[in-house]
C-alpha cells in the first residue's frame, strides 16, 4: 500500500509538472504568435482600400475612366457596397449558410468547435466549423499566411484576431466587410470579389435588387465558386438551404415556394423547369457572358493603356492596384481627343485590310493631348493594341527632315548641292555585296541640286549622299538625341528610313523643329494622388530639363525645310505633302512610306501642335503600291489638324535672331522660294561637330555674337564648360566661361541641385613621416583653394 501510494504521488507530480510545462510551452508560443498579428483595426481599411478604384482625369478635370484593382498579377472586380446597399435575402441566406449562431456567438462558436474535436476522436476529416468572423480574417488580414499553408500558428492567431474584431466591430460592420470580401469566382479578365461584383457577372443587377432565389445561387457557390458550372448539382443545395432559412425563421414557407418556382437563368445557362421548379434541362451555352471588364474606360482606351503603363513604371503594380484610390490627372485634351478620333472615323481612303494610328502632342511640354492606337469604326470598341504607342514601324521617308537638319547644323545651307545620280557602297551582306539605292519608282535627274529641292521632291540619292557625307555616327548621335533607337548594321539605308518607331515618339522628334530645338520625352500624366489627397507626382514641380538638340537657329532651318515639303510644290508639280494645308495656318510635315509599301506616314507642325498618323497593316505585309502616304495620311493628318485648331487664335512660328532669307537656286525648279539661312554674325549656331566614331555628347557653344542693347532675349551667364551647366561655388575658376543665352532656355541651364564639394587635399606622406621621426604631431596640410595647384613635396 505504502508503494501505491507513493507510485499515485509520483504520477500526480509527474502529470503536474508535464501540464506546468505544456502550458509553459504553449504560453511561450502565444505570446510569440501574439506579437506577429496585424492590427485588428486594419480589417475596415483593408477591405476598403482592396476595393478602391484608381480614377483618372482630363486635363480639364472630367473622367476619363478607372483601372480595376489586382492582387498580384490577376486583375479583380471589387466594388465595396453597405450593407443597406444589399439585399436582406443575401445577408440572410449566407448566415444561415455559414454561419447559423452568427448573432449569438463572439468570434468563436463553441458547438462548431466541439463538433471539431469529436470529428478529430473519430478519426474523421475536419470539416467546417468556421464562423463568418474566421473566414473574414482568413480573407483579409490572413490571406498571405493562408496562402503560404503556415497551419500551426494561423488558426491561433485567426480565434485571437476573431476575438478582437468581435469586440470592436459591429455584427452588421463584420457582415457588410464579409460580403465585400468574399471569392465569388472566375470573371474572364478579372476575379470576382465581393456581392457587387457577383450580382454583376452572375445575374447583372445590383446587390440590392437580388431576390430570394438569386440570393440563394450566390450563397450556394460560396464555398466553391466552381459549382458554377453544374447547374442540376447545385439545385439541390440551394433547396436545403431555402429550407435551412425558414426553420432560421427568415422566410416564410411561401417564399420558399416561390423562390423555388421562379425562373432563375444564371448568365451563360439556359434552363427551363416544370411548374414544380424542378429543373427539365440545364445547358451552359456561354460561360464568357459572365465576365466583367478588367478596365472600366469611358473615354479614349488607348490614351488610358498608356496612363497605366506609365503608373505602373512610377509607382509599382501593388502601389497602383494593390491599395489602389488613386487620383490620377492626364494631359488628355478631350477637344483635342475629338479631333483625332473623328478624323479615325472619317478616313475612308485607307487601303484595303489597313488600320491606322494618330496623336498629337503639345511641343512645348511634351504632353500627349490626343491619341488612338487603330482605325474606328461607328460604335465598335477598337482593338486593344496601341500603334500609336506599341507598334514599331519603320518610318521611311520622315526621318530624312533629321538627317537633313544635321547636315546644317554641321555648317552647311540649304544651297548645298548633292548629285541625283546613281551610286553604290560596299555592303556586307547585301546583294552582290554592294548597298544601291534607287529613287522613287527609279525616277532619276541625273544633276546636281540643292538640298532644299531634294527634299522637296524626297530624292533618295541626294539623301545618302548627304548621309554619306556628314557620316553616319554623326546623324546616329543626333537621332539619339530625338529619342529614337538606330541600329548600326543598317548602314547607309537608316538614312532612307530603315529604323523602326512609333507615331508618338516620331511626333516628339519633330517637337524641336517648333520649340527651338528643345526634346522632350512624351509625357502623359500631369498629377497623381492617393485618395486622401497626398501627392504622389506633380508635374509643374518637378524640374524637367529637356534635352537640346539643335541650337534655336538651326531648329528654325530645319522647320523652314519641311515647311517647304509642304509648301513649295503644288501637288500638280509633285508636292508630296501638298494636302496636309489646311487654313491660313502654317504648317511643316514630311511624308513616308517603307519598302514594299508596308508602311505609310505624315508627320507636322504647326505652332500651335505636333502631330503623326501611320497607316498600315496591323499584321504587317504589302499594300498596294497605287497607294502612297501624301495621298492616305496627309488627308487625316489635315483633318485632326483643323478640328483640333478650331476656335484657336492663328499663331505664326516663333523665329529666333539670326535668320536671314535668300532666293532659291535654280528658280525654274523651286521658283518663288526664298530659303532660310544663318546670319553671318552667329556663325556659332551650326555647332554640330562631324564624328569619324562614335561620338562622345555633344557640347554646344552659345553664338559669340553680341546683340544690341535693345535685344531683352537674352543674358549673359557664366557657365561651367564641364557639366554645360551654370556655375556655381564649386566650380573650378578655369572651367568657367561667360556665355550668351536665350533666357527662356536658362532651365535647360540649372546646376546640379546637389553639387559635390571639391575633396580636401590630403597631406604629403614624405611631410607625414619627417614630422614623425623628429617626434612632433603631424600636421594635416591646408585644404586647397578651388582652382590652386596641390602642394608639392620639399
Amino acid at each position: 500500500m505504502i508503494f501505491i501510494g507513493r507510485f499515485l504521488k509520483f504520477l500526480t507530480s509527474f502529470l503536474l509538472a508535464a501540464l506546468v510545462a505544456g502550458l509553459g510551452v504553449a504560453a511561450t508560443f502565444a505570446i510569440k504568435w501574439g506579437r506577429e498579428l496585424p492590427d485588428y483595426r486594419e480589417l475596415d481599411n483593408l477591405t476598403r482600400s482592396l476595393g478602391a478604384e484608381t480614377k483618372i482625369y482630363a486635363r480639364d478635370n472630367t473622367p476619363l475612366g478607372s483601372l480595376i484593382p489586382k492582387v498580384g498579377d490577376q486583375a479583380i472586380s471589387r466594388t465595396i457596397v453597405n450593407l443597406n446597399e444589399i439585399s436582406p435575402f443575401m445577408v440572410a441566406a449566407l448566415v444561415s449558410n455559414e454561419d447559423r449562431r452568427f448573432f449569438e456567438h463572439y468570434g468563436l462558436d463553441p458547438y462548431g468547435l466541439g463538433r471539431q474535436f469529436q470529428r478529430i476522436a473519430r478519426g474523421d476529416s475536419v470539416q467546417g466549423g468556421s464562423t463568418l468572423t474566421n473566414q473574414l480574417i482568413k480573407n483579409t488580414l490572413l490571406l498571405e499566411e493562408y496562402q503560404q499553408s503556415r497551419a500551426p500558428d494561423r488558426k491561433f492567431k485567426e480565434w485571437i484576431l476573431s476575438v478582437q474584431v468581435e469586440r470592436s466591430f459591429t455584427k452588421e460592420e463584420i457582415l457588410q466587410n464579409y460580403l465585400n470580401a468574399i471569392y465569388w469566382g472566375d470573371g474572364g479578365p478579372v476575379e470576382l470579389y465581393g456581392i457587387y461584383s457577383a450580382a454583376q457577372a452572375y445575374f447583372r443587377t445590383t446587390p440590392k435588387n437580388l431576390t430570394l432565389a438569386q440570393s440563394a445561387y450566390l450563397t450556394v457557390l460560396v464555398p466553391s465558386a466552381g459549382r458554377y458550372f453544374n447547374y442540376q448539382a447545385m439545385r439541390p443545395l440551394m433547396r436545403v438551404l431555402l429550407t435551412r432559412m425558414v426553420e432560421d425563421r427568415w422566410i416564410t414557407q411561401a417564399q420558399m415556394d416561390a423562390a423555388w418556382k421562379e425562373n432563375l437563368q444564371p448568365r451563360g445557362w439556359k434552363v427551363t423547369y416544370d411548374a414544380a421548379g424542378n429543373v427539365r434541362s440545364a445547358q451552359l451555352v456561354d460561360r464568357t457572358q459572365k465576365e466583367l471588364k478588367a478596365v472600366t474606360t469611358t473615354r479614349a482606351p488607348h490614351f488610358m493603356g498608356q496612363v497605366e503603363n506609365e503608373l505602373i513604371r512610377r509607382f509599382g503594380r501593388e502601389k497602383v492596384y494593390g491599395s489602389g484610390g488613386l487620383r490620377v490627372y492626364t494631359t488628355l485634351d478631350p477637344r483635342v481627343q475629338n479631333a483625332v478620333e473623328t478624323a479615325s472615323r472619317e478616313a475612308s481612303g485607307l487601303p484595303p485590310g489597313a488600320t491606322l494610328a494618330a496623336t498629337i502632342l503639345d511641343p512645348y511640354t511634351g504632353e500627349v493631348l490626343g491619341m488612338i492606337g487603330q482605325k474606328l469604326r461607328g460604335s465598335e470598341p477598337p482593338a486593344a493594341w496601341n500603334n500609336a504607342a506599341q507598334g514599331q514601324r519603320q518610318i521611311g521617308s520622315t526621318i530624312k527632315p533629321l538627317l537633313y537638319t544635321t547636315a546644317l547644323s554641321t555648317g552647311l545651307d540649304q544651297s548645298h548641292r548633292e548629285e541625283d545620280r546613281p551610286i553604290s557602297f560596299p555592303c556586307t551582306g547585301c546583294r552582290n555585296g554592294v548597298y544601291a539605292p534607287q529613287n522613287f519608282e527609279g525616277a532619276t535627274t541625273y544633276r546636281d541640286m540643292t538640298i532644299r529641292e531634294a527634299l522637296d521632291r524626297s530624292l533618295n540619292l541626294v539623301t545618302v549622299r548627304l548621309a554619306d557625307r556628314i557620316g553616319l555616327q554623326t546623324f546616329f548621335g543626333k537621332i539619339r538625341e530625338l529619342g529614337l533607337q538606330t541600329n548600326d548594321g543598317t548602314g547607309l539605308a537608316a538614312a532612307l528610313g530603315a529604323v523602326e518607331t512609333t507615331p508618338v515618339k516620331m511626333a516628339a522628334a519633330y517637337a524641336p523643329f517648333v520649340n527651338g530645338g528643345l526634346y522632350r520625352a512624351p509625357r502623359y500624366l500631369s498629377k497623381v494622388t492617393t485618395a486622401r489627397g497626398e501627392i504622389l507626382y506633380d508635374a509643374s514641380s518637378e524640374a524637367l530639363r529637356p534635352a537640346r538638340v539643335w541650337t534655336p537657329q538651326v531648329a528654325w532651318l530645319g522647320l523652314d525645310m519641311i515647311r517647304g515639303v509642304v509648301n513649295d510644290l503644288s501637288e500638280r508639280q509633285g508636292g508630296l505633302a501638298s494636302r496636309a494645308r489646311f487654313g491660313d495656318w502654317p504648317v511643316g510635315g514630311k511624308t513616308g512610306t517603307s519598302n514594299g509599301p508596308k508602311d505609310f506616314w505624315f508627320v507636322g507642325t504647326t505652332p500651335l501642335y505636333t502631330g503623326s498618323v501611320w497607316v498600315g497593316r496591323q499584321q504587317g505585309g504589302e499594300m498596294p503600291i497605287y497607294y502612297y502616304s501624301g495621298y492616305v495620311n496627309a488627308p487625316i493628318w489635315r483633318r485632326m489638324m483643323e478640328l483640333a485648331h478650331a476656335g484657336q487664335p492663328l499663331r505664326q512660328f516663333s523665329e529666333p535672331p539670326g535668320i536671314q532669307y535668300v532666293d532659291a537656286p535654280d528658280q525654274q525648279f523651286l521658283p518663288g522660294v526664298k530659303m532660310a539661312v544663318l546670319d553671318p554674325r552667329y556663325r556659332d549656331a551650326a555647332n554640330t561637330d562631324l564624328q569619324a566614331d562614335a561620338p562622345p555628347p555633344v557640347q554646344y557653344r552659345e553664338s559669340d555674337y553680341t546683340p544690341g542693347s535693345s535685344d531683352a532675349r537674352t543674358v549673359m551667364v557664366s557657365l561651367d564648360r564641364v557639366t554645360n551647366r551654370l556655375a556655381t561655388e564649386f566650380t573650378p575658376p578655369e572651367n568657367i566661361v561667360e556665355r550668351r543665352v536665350e533666357i527662356e532656355a536658362l532651365p535647360a541651364y540649372a546646376p546640379d541641385p546637389s553639387p559635390t564639394p571639391l575633396k580636401d587635399e590630403q597631406a604629403d606622406p614624405a611631410a607625414l613621416k619627417a614630422a614623425r621621426s623628429q617626434g612632433g604631431a603631424p600636421q594635416a596640410a591646408p585644404a586647397a583653394t578651388p582652382g590652386s595647384p596641390a602642394p608639392t613635396p620639399p
